[in-house]
């Protein structure tokens, strides 16, 4: 058996290999790490473990709380902040796990795209085709476990910042019920719809890292039957825009899912995007909680900020207090409303993004395309958030480029939703 030692000096000397152009990573743990994977490596030989998450390697995303680190977010204008006193829960949680944090991973500055791009530390290439985004904002955390440094990477999601890079580098990500998982010692981007979520090659994996950062007992996912599931798809303006290769390959997945025995019908949910829609008219709930959150230096840091991250903070800043209040209330009831509209049904289906991942290169010259191209992609997972939902993203198979299955369940039916993708995921398997 390959020890915990071994596997991570082959991630360090990969790691190694390509300092001079590292933009997965931002910063990389080695001595920490190999005293873990030590520890790991000395509990295997006496019989004793963990947990599963014991010596599993584990990347963090730049916005989490490090003791003794100053916490960048992806920013160059934190650069002068106070070091963290202490780690963030998440990251102690995982620690005491057994888990082995090999560094922390690069991300879009202050969170605040879908895309992935990042000028100060450069855009980490797509693991499937390097000439493309990796998806935002956790963008070195989809690439990291979809490359293989690191087995399970953890992200934040309060658009789709977990699901959208998973699903653009063909892993999976999933994204719990807001503040299921504690939020305490992460750099916020928007205090209402933050979640915090992990990355990993399988369901279970995902589900084991869930469980620990949530406080509760990991436990083996008990794949739910298929046969009678009730599969809503919300045909709409979620589907409008859609690449062909997208659309075929979610349309065989519901093929394969319906010759199991679900039962799929359309299920519409468009009279509340509608008007979660007009709600946010003024601007969105994450960009005006942003600009409360980057108040301090969002004028005085100008000059160091991504000017695509801090013109939608400062406009949204505008907003008055009003429309923001009555917007949180509005948004409660209309969560309401989607939790009873979801009631007859077991999950929503879609795909996690309408196209797969776009070149980097003409984003980068162009503003206008990245920001239509950025709401294209945001565009089917923020709707989880708004509405207070679960979700996750899986990867299809057979595809020219890496696209994300999403499920999507009520308010607080995360451990029902791992059950189900975990079956789904079997079944695509079985049918590549």
């Amino acid at each position: 058996m390959t020890s915990i030692r071994d596997k991570l000096e082959t991630i360090l000397t990969r790691l190694a290999g390509r300092a001079a152009d590292e933009r997965v990573f931002l910063r990389v743990y080695e001595d920490a790490a190999r005293v873990a994977a030590d520890a790991a490596d000395a509990r295997r030989r006496a019989g004793l473990s963990l947990g599963p998450l014991d010596g599993t390697i584990v990347s963090i995303k730049d916005l989490f709380d490090v003791a003794g680190e100053t916490t960048l977010a992806g920013s160059i204008a934190l650069r002068d902040a106070p070091p963290a006193a202490r780690d963030a829960v998440v990251v102690r949680r995982i620690r005491q796990a057994g888990a082995v944090i090999v560094g922390r991973t690069n991300m879009v500055e202050f969170a605040f795209s879908g895309l992935g791009l990042n000028p100060h530390y450069g855009t980490p290439g797509n693991a499937a085709d390097p000439s493309r985004i990796p998806g935002g904002s956790s963008s070195g955390a989809g690439v990291s476990v979809a490359e293989g440094t690191s087995e399970i990477a953890i992200g934040t999601d309060t658009g789709g910042s977990v699901r959208i890079p998973a699903a653009l580098n063909g892993v999976v990500g999933f994204k719990p019920t807001a503040h299921r998982v504690p939020l305490d010692g992460t750099l916020p981007l928007s205090p209402s719809l933050d979640s915090i979520g992990p990355l990993a090659r399988t369901v279970q994996d995902c589900a084991f890292a869930d469980a620990v950062m949530a406080g509760e007992e990991p436990r083996v996912l008990a794949p739910h039957p298929l046969a009678g599931l009730r599969i809503g798809v919300p045909r709409g303006r979620l589907f409008a825009q859609s690449e062909p290769m997208v659309d075929r390959a979610f349309e065989a997945s519901l093929a394969v899912l319906s010759r199991a025995g679900a039962r799929v019908a359309d299920h519409a949910i468009e009279d509340l995007l509608d008007a979660m829609a007009d709600t946010t008219v003024a601007a969105s709930i994450a960009s005006i909680e942003a600009s409360e959150v980057h108040a301090d230096w969002l004028d005085a840091k100008a000059a160091e900020m991504d000017p695509r991250v801090r013109w939608w903070i400062a406009r949204s800043g505008t907003v008055p207090a009003p429309i923001y209040i009555r917007m949180l209330r509005r948004r409660r009831a209309l969560a309401a409303a989607m939790d009873a509209r979801l009631s007859s049904i077991d999950v929503l289906a879609l795909p996690a993004t309408a196209i797969a991942a776009p070149l980097t290169a003409p984003l980068e010259a162009d503003d206008k395309l990245y920001n239509r191209t950025d709401a294209l992609i945001l565009r089917n997972t923020m709707f989880g958030n708004q509405f207070d939902l679960t979700a996750i993203s899986l990867p299809l198979p057979r595809t020219e480029r890496p696209v994300g299955l999403m499920l999507v369940a009520r308010h607080g039916q995360d451990q029902r939703l791992l059950d189900i993708a975990a079956s789904v995921e079997a079944v695509l398997a079985s049918d590549s």
